[in-house]
């Protein structure tokens, strides 16, 4: 038996029935660096008090119908301005606390570097209020992780952490005669300010920098240059004036931050489709895992449904087949989809059955994404095709039938509305009976809201992933066609047919009918134009940064 984790005792957090909170570390922005302490903080907290910042990162992990109280961040500039005056963190989590809830409070990074979450932990000792602190991954230790800038080497390098907003002279004087590495919180228009303070107090104007915005975000993006140098870059650049000048940044000054190094460990921003948009004209359900999948290679998945699924016209068919199952009527049962899948165990839960009916019955299923619903279902496919994931692939396994081994000659085939015949008539020649039960009917899904059909057709996609014929014509009809810029990547040839049917120019085909070679294929043409730039001395973009009056798109 595993000893109990101080964190996860019973009286954690809800501390005998108290009101609680727990003070939590959400990291820089990728919401892969939360911590399971956090996860598991989320999923039972009452009342969720997260900064704007990170709400959207925190807020999946909590648990539906969580409370989530606004915050209104007010400074004395504000104030003035005639902005709603007070900063309610405070009272909100001590209000919550009150009234017996668990309250967990998100803040960027780390709270133990949160100043404003310090006090707030002693509002709540002044009170009594039980409360705990769920660490994070301090936005200035995760940013120049995921910039490839090494705060220390070998040699262990002294490492200081200065808050522009804050320092006064004194801090500014330190820093200045140190030769170790300096770790500058600013924001992106006070950058040329904050090296100008380290040039006066003594750091050589040649020395390294890296500046980094949007940091473990796929909208991140790095300069390098020197203390002397950065307000040069920014104005060539264009970088400056900007929108954005006031968004945060991490600034690294030291030798560690050496563009040649940094060169070297850029591992994130080097990913094949960093930053890319990436529109899947699939379901949420369908497309987990493919979205999952493109995520690791930097992009940025959309998902757009273009096919709905709706239950057949005339149900009864489906139900007489589904009895038949349950008595034995049959020797097999093949899914060629999901949904089939789906179908099939609705209707179960309908009637009160469960996988155990499928008891005695061979089961057959085309695809990853099937065979998985399948297992989840509780069943375990007897036949999965060995070669390629289709009907014809299934077909190239089946067995024929044989009167001595096969007491029954009938296969239950539950599909779609507008499938094909092949399979049909493929185990026909093979000697088997054939119930061909329409399970669903696909029907074309409704258009996606209006900003997403603008950049479909405006270009504000960089890839779009065709993983069938319908999914191209529903695209097209429901959206409208996409731009010209926009990659056109296709699971086959039949599927690049239609898209070239419907003039577009497609770049890029899978080498096997499987969305994730697909997605690997994608992944391939993205790196393959990365290295293309590179070589020939040009800035790496993404395809949607070429169409006319393009403006770099903020991505999360």
């Amino acid at each position: 038996m595993s000893p109990t984790s101080p964190t996860t005792s019973p009286a954690s957090p809800a501390f005998f029935g108290q009101g609680s909170v727990t003070f939590l570390g959400a990291g820089p922005g990728d919401p892969g660096l939360l911590t399971l302490r956090a996860v598991e903080a989320l999923a039972g907290a009452d009342v969720l008090i997260a900064e704007p910042e990170v709400l959207e990162v925190v807020r999946g992990h909590a648990r539906a119908g969580v409370s989530t109280p606004e915050l209104t961040v007010v400074d004395e500039a504000s104030t003035t301005a005639g902005v709603p005056v007070l900063r309610d963190a405070a009272n909100l989590v001590m209000e919550a606390a009150r009234g017996g809830k668990r309250v967990v409070r998100a803040v960027t990074g780390d709270p133990g570097l949160d100043g404003n979450a310090g006090q707030e932990m002693l509002a709540c000792a002044s009170e009594g209020i039980p409360f705990e602190v769920v660490p994070g991954v301090a936005t200035a230790v995760g940013v120049p992780a995921y910039a490839g800038v090494p705060l220390r080497d070998a040699q262990g390098t002294d490492v200081r952490f200065v808050d522009a907003r804050t320092a006064d002279d004194r801090c500014w004087t330190e820093v200045g005669a140190s030769d170790g590495t300096v770790v500058v919180s600013t924001s992106l228009d006070s950058v040329a300010a904050a090296a100008g303070e380290l040039v006066a107090a003594g750091r050589k104007p040649d020395t390294p920098l890296t500046v980094t915005i949007g940091g473990t975000t796929t909208r991140q993006r790095t300069w390098t240059a020197t203390l002397g140098t950065i307000a040069q870059v920014f104005k060539q650049g264009k970088i400056l004036p900007s929108p954005d000048g006031h968004r945060p940044v991490i600034a690294v000054v030291g030798e560690r931050s050496a563009p040649a190094q940094r060169d070297q460990l850029a591992w994130f921003e080097s990913k094949p489709l960093f930053g890319w948009r990436v529109l899947v004209p699939r379901t949420k359900e369908q497309a987990a895992s493919l979205s999952d999948q493109l995520r690791s290679y930097g992009a940025v998945p959309h998902e757009v449904p273009t096919i709905a699924v709706e239950p057949p016209r005339t149900p009864q068919q489906m139900e007489r087949a589904v009895k038949g199952l349950v008595t034995g009527r049959y020797e097999w049962i093949a899914f060629t989809s999901v949904n089939a899948v789906k179908a099939v165990r609705e209707k179960f839960e309908e009637y009160g059955l469960d996988a155990r009916a499928f008891a005695g019955i061979k089961v057959a299923a085309v695809g990853e994404q099937t065979a998985a619903a399948l297992v989840d279902f509780g069943v375990k496919p007897d036949l999965v095709p060995s070669g390629e994931q289709s009907a014809a692939g299934l077909l190239e396994d089946w067995p024929p039938y044989d009167p001595v081994f096969d007491p029954i000659d009938r296969v239950f085939l539950p599909r779609a509305d507008i499938a094909t015949e092949t399979l049909v008539a493929g185990l026909i020649e093979l000697g088997w009976e054939v119930d061909d039960v329409t399970a669903y009917r696909t029907v074309r899904a409704s258009p996606p809201p209006a900003d997403t059909r603008e950049a479909i057709k405006g270009g504000g996609f960089d890839a779009v992933l065709f993983t069938s014929s319908s999914t191209v014509r529903n695209l097209v009809g429901i959206a409208g066609k996409p731009h010209n810029v926009t990659v056109i990547a296709c699971i086959g040839p039949a599927t690049a047919k239609t898209a070239e049917e419907h003039g577009l120019r497609v770049d890029v085909l899978s080498p096997e009918p499987s969305v994730h070679k697909l997605a690997e294929a994608l992944a391939d043409f993205g790196l393959r134009r990365r290295a293309a730039a590179l070589e020939a001395g040009d800035p790496v973009t993404r395809p949607s940064e070429r169409r006319p009056g393009a403006r770099r798109r903020r991505t999360t």
